[in-house]
Order: structure tokens, then C-alpha cells, then sequence
């Protein structure tokens, strides 16, 4: 029960069942929207919840259900139940499209057994009568006409009418060129007058053709003849044609009577039709506003976790940031929430969200909040919002208050849920305060639950020292002076009056002046709140950031972890490997002893064979063993740092005496290219190259890149699902491998998804001094997932 009566329209519930309705396909379907209403027992609501939950996951999970047709059949029935009484052949034409629609989702869900348990109670035990299409499809065509061999007369009749026409306009057109001939007509050709195809004669010449005339012009000078033998034929089309009609409503009588025993049957596919298309829209109204199926409880309870007002939600349309969530909880505990704050600081959106959000659960609605919330079933919701005053009744706007609050302490229990905006405003706070304290006492005993917003002192000191009743406010940054729309349980809130009064710029002095008007004791109180609030938000902030510091200590020693896993098993495996080696060669040099020393056993200790043998065996063990290389002491050489080195130059790195070309030069540092390798080194380590050392360099430098890389090289490279700074490595050594050998172009595919590692990459290409442009694929080819760098 919902008291009073406009409770509902005030919290929002019309404008969502509305929202619904435009959702719906069929007229029945949008009549069944307008009966939603509350409902009180649990099997039922949890049902409806589980119909809509299922047909949500259908939309966005499975093929799209069959429902192009979804006429209302009801009304068509009904009359078809009437003896004598048959339907057109339009009519006829729409119950088949229902009945294929209908066949068509039992078939859906038929094929899908189990998958969606809570919609197949829709359409339990109904049969696929296909009898019914097939008398139909037998006399009704696609286009919603009868066939013309819908029955054997009636193809007669029409070939009769058919062959009847064509004589007749035979018969005309001779006339009608043989009173061309003779210079009796009319300037014009044959028109239609009265329905009948007339000859335009001159009104001197009229006497000249047997016929009945029809009409004639506006001057008198043409008149339109029909002429003798085609009028004779033309009565025959039409005696044809009633007798055609005759028969055709003949056909849709019997056709009518085979129906009618399927009538019982054709309701409940009606019934079904308005359901599906019923629960559809609450879907799809669902998926719009981001909604889940919550915890239901058969306790009066609600827990809930960041909801969001459904018509805040789809005002803010896909910016989701706009909308902050509301997380609150109301058990046997914390009864009754008692929210203050500032003005405009959402105290009403967040009582509004917490009763819409009771009804549209009640109502078998899903809710825009995180699936772990949980809410019970009120037996009663009573709400006092806004302004009732009414001229009619003589009551005054606290007198409306005060009306709701008597019914509310006569009628409300522990089943009911209690909504109150500004709780004792409307007359003067000395006597508004302590009647609002009383009448929270005499609920608070009534065990109600509820949420409550107030100005007043006295309402938060009341909730602070009484069991059941929890202070709450509305979070403000009373730096910026803005609100920031978060419930925070556990305390009250300051209303900020003189801070948002200051902000607007009222005069000072009048701010003066009113702080002194203020009691000494409620100026402590209101600064004390303020004071408290704010470091409040200051812990909160703190916490904030901490968290975020865990979360990214968490991360790193994970990936810390990881690598040390990773180095760990590489250590494991580079052991075992060399063990494995050492076990071969061992294995080797042993059976290479044993052989040597059979040998000399063999040889009797003769010192030449001996020493032939000794030879073999160093030789043996040479081609075993890795040779140690003798290391050739050279001068060191210094660089020449008056020499000048350009981009495309060869140099001799000093330490490691390795080849390479310059590809840029910065300041003091050289970047080089050896082979399909790049490497920095400062300019006093390099030593340039000039005659004989650079023409072999470059010979040998060319042959490598263009023998090996080019060969070996693919200017495709694919960076889809890879970490930003992967995938920039994976491209930086693309890249450089393409400098180094020249190729023109390279394609690098990114995908598209968010577009991040695209901007990245883009970034990263726009900084490489050696891509001269880049663009995206052909919209065909994968449009702007894939880029072409050209070098």
C-alpha cells in the first residue's frame, strides 16, 4: 500500500513507466505497463525480477528473439467467437503473422530448454497448432488478399470477370476509333465517368452513338457516352463481381467457423504475445539505465551498493563520472537513516533513489545498483514529499504535513517503509523541531525503517542519543564551497548556511549581523560540525590516496614476484642444460680414454705407436674441448676529436674494434648501427673511418643488411592485446631494422578498442625523426586499428 496515493509520481515511479511504455511494440503490451503496481509477496516479485534478469542476458548474450509481429489478436478473437460473424481478409492476414510470431518464440525457447526457466513459465503447456496457418495460408496470400483459387467458383468467376473486361475494352476502342474516324469526338481520349469507361462525343454528334450518356463538360459542348453493346458487357463485369463478393464472404465464413473452435487457444497466444512484449521492455529499459537484479530478502532490509537514480542516469546519458553513487544501509540495527547537509547537497535525490528504488523492485523492475545490494519486501510505503497544500481542503502546506504525519503514527509498522523531506519545516522551528522529535519517537517505537532529511538541531541530537536512528550527511567541500553528493553514515551534517551565503555574495555585514542573532551554543554546535567534517574529508582523502598507494605497492610486487619466478626457472633450465652437456662431454672423453689406453695395451708399449696413438688423442680432445684464443696484445688508438662525423659515416668503436654507421648525432653522443643491432656511444670512444678500412666496412656493413635483414625482414608487425611499453619496444626495434636496411613503409596493426595504444603509438611515431608521415588502413581493410608509417 502506498500512502498517499501521488507518492509514487512524486518519487518518480510515473515517469519510469512511462519510459517503459516507449519501449513496448503492441498496444496491450503498453496497457500492461500501466497496471505495474507494488507487490507484496516474495514468490511473485522474485519471479517478475528473474523473467526480467533472463530476458536482459537473452538481449545481450543470445540470437535475437523472432518478435516482427506482434499484433494484438484479442480484439479480432473476440469478434471471430460471434456466430456469423467472420473476418476480413486483413484481419485473417494479421492473426497469421501473430500466430507465425507466436510459434516462432515457442520454437526459441523450446531450443533453449533449461536455459531460461523463469520465461518459460510464460508459455507453459501451450501447443503449436499449425492447422490454424495452414487454413489460413490455404485462402489468405503474403500481401493480406485472398487467393484467387481460394476455392474453384472463385476462380471461375475471376477468369470470367477477367476475359468480360477485356472484351469490353475491346469493344470501346473500336468504337472509338470508328467515331474518331468519322470526326464525332471530343479532343481527349476514353475517360471514366461514374465508374464506367465513356467515349467524349461532341453534343451535336450524341444522337450518332447508341449509348447511355453519363455526363457532359461544364460548356455542354462534349458529352461522355457509354456505348450500347459495352454497357450490356459492363453490367455482365458487374454481376460478375457480386457474385465474386459473395463468394469471397462465403470463404471467410467458413474459413471463421474452422477458427472458432481454436478461439480458447488463440487467447492465450494473445495473453503470450502481451507478456513477451511486456517483459521485453522492462529489459530493455533495464540495459538502458545499467540495471541488475539484486539480493532479495524476505526481511525488511535494504543494503545498497552504488546505486544510482535511474532518471539522474540516463539525464547524464553515457558520462557516468556526473553521477555519484549512493551506498546505504537501513536493517534492524540502523532502522531509520536521518540525512542532513547542505542545501542542494542531494539529501532529496538520496531519500527519492532509496523509495524508487523500493517500488521498481517491488514492481518486478531491475534496479541501476551493484548486484551484491540486497532489499527487502514493505508491506507499506508512506512518503511525505513536497508541498500538499490545498485550497479545496483548507489546509495550509504544514497543515498537509501534519495530516500524513497523524497517519503515518496510526497506521505504520515494523513492514513499513517511512520517506520524509524536510521533517518539521512549514512553521516555526521553536514549535516544528520538538513536534518532529515526537512524531520520530512515536515511529522509531513502531519500528518503521526509513529515511528522513532535516535542518533541525534538536532531529540530530535525538538520532544520536536514540537506539534504531542513524545520523547521516551529505559530504560538502567547504573549500570550494561545493557539494559532493556523498552519504556519509555515522554523523551529522553542518547546513552551511553562512559559508553558502558568503559564497553567493551576500553582504557581510548581514552575515556579521546574523552570526551574532545566532545562540552562542548553536554557533559551537554548526562550527563543531564543520570542523568535524572537514577532517573527515581530509582522513578520507588520505585513506583515498593510501589505497591506491597499496594497490600499487600490491602491483608492483606482483610483477616483482613474477620476474623473480621467471629468473628462477630460466636459472633452473640453463643448469640443467649445462649439466647435460657436461654430461655427454664426459660421457665422451671417457669412452675416448678407454679407447686410447685399449690401444696402447694392444700396441705392447712399442714408443712410436705410442706416440702416434697420444697425437690421435690430443686431436680428438681439440675437436671436444673449446679452444682457449690466444689474445693479440694491440696499440690502443685514440679518437680524433677535431674530426668531424656526419649521419651515414662508418666508425670503429675503441673498446670493442666493432664496425658500425652513424644514424644521428647528438651533441657528444653517436647513435650507430652495427648489423641489425643499435647502440649509443659518446664521440671520444669512436674512431671515423676513411680509404681501404671504410670501403671494406661499408662493403661488409651493406652485404649483411641487405643479404640477411632485408630477407629476413617483415614491415607487419602486430601489437593487438600487448602493454603500452611493449608494444613501443616491439615498434622501436621495427623501426630501427627498417632505417637500417631502408624500407619505405611498415603496417602496424593496434586494433582498435579504446583507441590508447593507438595515441601511444602515434605519439611515439610523430617523435621518430625518420617517419616522414603516417595514416590510417582503407575503412574496408580495417580502417584507423591499422596505421602506415612511411619512412
Amino acid at each position: 500500500m502506498i500512502y498517499p496515493n501521488n507518492a509514487s509520481d512524486k518519487l518518480g515511479f510515473a515517469e519510469i513507466k512511462e519510459l517503459i511504455k516507449q519501449k513496448c511494440i503492441s498496444e496491450s503490451g503498453r496497457n500492461l505497463v500501466d497496471k505495474i503496481q507494488p507487490q507484496t509477496r516474495f514468490d511473485q516479485i522474485d519471479k517478475f525480477l528473474r523473467q526480467t534478469n533472463e530476458f536482459k542476458d537473452l538481449l545481450t548474450t543470445d540470437d535475437a528473439l523472432p518478435v516482427d509481429h506482434l499484433y494484438p489478436i484479442r480484439a479480432l478473437v473476440e469478434k471471430a467467437k460471434v456466430e456469423g460473424a467472420f473476418l476480413m481478409e486483413e484481419e485473417f492476414h494479421r492473426v497469421l503473422l501473430s500466430l507465425k510470431t507466436v510459434y516462432a518464440i515457442i520454437r526459441y525457447f523450446n531450443d533453449r530448454e533449461g536455459q531460461y526457466p523463469n520465461l518459460e513459465l510464460l508459455f507453459e503447456h501451450l501447443p503449436i497448432e499449425k492447422q490454424i496457418i495452414r487454413d489460413i495460408e490455404m485462402i489468405i496470400d503474403d500481401r493480406g488478399k485472398m487467393k484467387h483459387n481460394a476455392s474453384r467458383l472463385l476462380l471461375d468467376l475471376s477468369q470470367s470477370i477477367l476475359k468480360a473486361e477485356q472484351e469490353a475494352r475491346k469493344r470501346i476502342d473500336i468504337i472509338f476509333k470508328s467515331a474518331q474516324n468519322s470526326g464525332w469526338t471530343a479532343d481527349g481520349n476514353l475517360t471514366i465517368r461514374d465508374g464506367r469507361l465513356c467515349i467524349p462525343i461532341l453534343a451535336e454528334n450524341k444522337r450518332k452513338v447508341k449509348g447511355l450518356i453519363h455526363d457532359e463538360s461544364a460548356t455542354g459542348q462534349t458529352a461522355y457516352i457509354e456505348p450500347e453493346e459495352v454497357f450490356h458487357l459492363n453490367n455482365k463485369v458487374r454481376d460478375l463481381e457480386f457474385e465474386r463478393r459473395r463468394e469471397i464472404i462465403r470463404i471467410l465464413v467458413e474459413l471463421t467457423t474452422k477458427l472458432r473452435p481454436h478461439i480458447p487457444l488463440m487467447l492465450s497466444y494473445d495473453g503470450l504475445l502481451t507478456k513477451v512484449d511486456f517483459v521485453r521492455s522492462k529489459a530493455l529499459f533495464a540495459l538502458d539505465i545499467e540495471a541488475e537484479m539484486p539480493e532479495l530478502s524476505k526481511e525488511a532490509e535494504i543494503n545498497l551498493v552504488n546505486a544510482r537514480h535511474p532518471l539522474l542516469t540516463l539525464n547524464a546519458g553515457h558520462d557516468r563520472g556526473t553521477i555519484v553513487p549512493l551506498n546505504i544501509k537501513i536493517d534492524d540495527v540502523q532502522r531509520v537513516i536521518v540525512v542532513s547537509g547542505p542545501n542542494a547537497g542531494g539529501k532529496s535525490v538520496c531519500m527519492k533513489t532509496v523509495g524508487l528504488m523500493q517500488l521498481m523492485l517491488q514492481s518486478g523492475l531491475l534496479i541501476p545498483a551493484d548486484t551484491h545490494s540486497k532489499m527487502g519486501i514493505y508491506k507499506q510505503i508512506f512518503a511525505d514529499i513536497g508541498d500538499d497544500q490545498s485550497i479545496e481542503s483548507d489546509l495550509s502546506t504544514y497543515s498537509a504535513h501534519l495530516s500524513k504525519m497523524k497517519y503515518f503514527t496510526e497506521f505504520a509498522n515494523a513492514r513499513t517503509l517511512i520517506l520524509i523531506d524536510e521533517f518539521g519545516t512549514g512553521t516555526d522551528p521553536l514549535f516544528g523541531g520538538p513536534i518532529a522529535e515526537a512524531v520520530l519517537e512515536t515511529l522509531n517505537k513502531k519500528n518503521i525503517r526509513g529515511v528522513v532529511t532535516t535542518h533541525y538541531s534538536n532531529l540530530k541530537v535525538f538520532a544520536n542519543q536514540t537506539p534504531g536512528l542513524e545520523n547521516a550527511s551529505m559530504l560538502f567541500d567547504n573549500v570550494a564551497m561545493k557539494p559532493l553528493y556523498i552519504l556519509q553514515i555515522g554523523k551529522p551534517g553542518s547546513s552551511y548556511a553562512f559559508e553558502i551565503a558568503q559564497k553567493i555574495g551576500l553582504n557581510k555585514e548581514i552575515i556579521h549581523l546574523a552570526k551574532q542573532k545566532v545562540g552562542n551554543h548553536q554557533k559551537k554546535v554548526d562550527t563543531l560540525l564543520v570542523d568535524l567534517e572537514r577532517e573527515k574529508k581530509e582522513i578520507f582523502d588520505t585513506k583515498a590516496a593510501i589505497t591506491r598507494r597499496e594497490k600499487e605497492l600490491i602491483r608492483i610486487k606482483s610483477e616483482y614476484e613474477d620476474l623473480q619466478s621467471y629468473l628462477e626457472e630460466n636459472k633452473k633450465t640453463i643448469l640443467k642444460k649445462a649439466k647435460e652437456e657436461a654430461q655427454i662431454l664426459l660421457k665422451n672423453s671417457n669412452k675416448l680414454i678407454e679407447n686410447t689406453v685399449a690401444e696402447i695395451k694392444s700396441a705392447q708399449a712399442d714408443k712410436e705407436k705410442t706416440k702416434e696413438i697420444r697425437a690421435n688423442l690430443d686431436r680428438s680432445f681439440s675437436t671436444i674441448l673449446p679452444k682457449d684464443k690466444k689474445i693479440e696484445k694491440k696499440p690502443i688508438a685514440t679518437a680524433d676529436l677535431t674530426e668531424e662525423i656526419a649521419v651515414g659515416d662508418w666508425v670503429k668503436i675503441i673498446d670493442s674494434e666493432n664496425e658500425a654507421v652513424v644514424l644521428e648525432v647528438a651533441k657528444n653522443n653517436l647513435i650507430l648501427a652495427m648489423g641489425e643491432l643499435r647502440t649509443v656511444q659518446k664521440r671520444k670512444n669512436v674512431i671515423k673511418l676513411a680509404g681501404k678500412d671504410l670501403k671494406k666496412a661499408a662493403k661488409a656493413g651493406s652485404k649483411t643488411l641487405s643479404a640477411h635483414a632485408a630477407a629476413d625482414f617483415n614491415p607487419e608487425i602486430d601489437l593487438r592485446g600487448m602493454r603500452t611499453e611493449d608494444a613501443l619496444y616491439e615498434l622501436e626495434k621495427v623501426l630501427d631494422r627498417a632505417v637500417m636496411i631502408g624500407y619505405p613503409s611498415l603496417k602496424i596493426i593496434h586494433g582498435k578498442g579504446d583507441g590508447i595504444l593507438r595515441k601511444f603509438i602515434r605519439d611515439y611515431l610523430r617523435k621518430y625523426s625518420h617517419i616522414s608521415r603516417f595514416e590510417d588502413e582503407h575503412q574496408d581493410r580495417g580502417g584507423d586499428g591499422i596505421t602506415y608509417a612511411y619512412l
